[in-house]
């Protein structure tokens, strides 16, 4: 009697595994800093990881959910800006600056959020990552703005106003930036970010 034909084991990508996703995540880290957002594809993280694409598609809907699960991002501002971009063009500014102040001061978020931070402020490649892909979901939201022009420059301008602001309160310790309540500081910077995002720039 013949002696039995231990079964094949499958040949290819792995299907999946209890930590595909941070495996995942780690490739598309990989891609990310080597090749910038606009060249990095989800098959090609798939290759690097080893996995089917499918696999990819199965943990993340597009590039711009895995790019944002790379950059370890606790939020997406794809769902967190636009409730503070709608309604009256008068005082959008201090409601995105009261939405981004909002974020920041919750505790749950402060950590990974200070973690991107300061690793941009020490990376290039990190701080490449963040102009290239984050600021790029950001001007997004902002162009979407009724009677805006020049997204690009006005979204940059205001970037810079916010970026300056969350290094000073939350990185720094500036004061009275630091424990000013949030609510005034978001009103006495908005009237700057509607500037940079309406008035004549020359």
């Amino acid at each position: 009697m013949a002696a039995p034909v231990a079964p094949r084991r499958g040949v290819g990508r792995r299907r999946g595994s209890p930590d595909t996703r941070g495996e995942i995540v780690a490739a598309a880290r990989r891609e990310f800093a080597a090749k910038g957002f606009d060249n990095t594809s989800l098959r090609g993280v798939a290759r690097t990881a080893g996995v089917d694409p499918a696999l990819v598609h199965h943990y993340f809907s597009d590039k711009q959910d895995l790019f944002l699960a790379a950059m370890n991002l606790p939020f997406d501002p794809r769902t967190v800006l636009p409730p503070a971009l709608q309604g009256p063009v008068d005082g959008v500014g201090e409601r995105l600056v009261g939405t981004v102040l909002q974020i920041w001061d919750d505790p749950a978020l402060r950590p990974a959020l200070l973690s991107v931070v300061r690793s941009a402020l020490g990376n290039e490649g990190t701080a490449h990552l963040l102009r290239d892909g984050f600021l790029r979901l950001v001007i997004e939201q902002i162009a979407a703005l009724p009677g805006i022009s020049d997204p690009q420059r006005r979204g940059s301008l205001a970037g810079s106003q916010i970026i300056g602001l969350i290094v000073a309160r939350y990185v720094v310790g500036l004061e009275p930036i630091a424990s000013m309540p949030a609510v005034r500081l978001a009103a006495l910077v908005g009237p700057t970010i509607e500037r940079y995002l309406f008035d004549d720039l020359g």
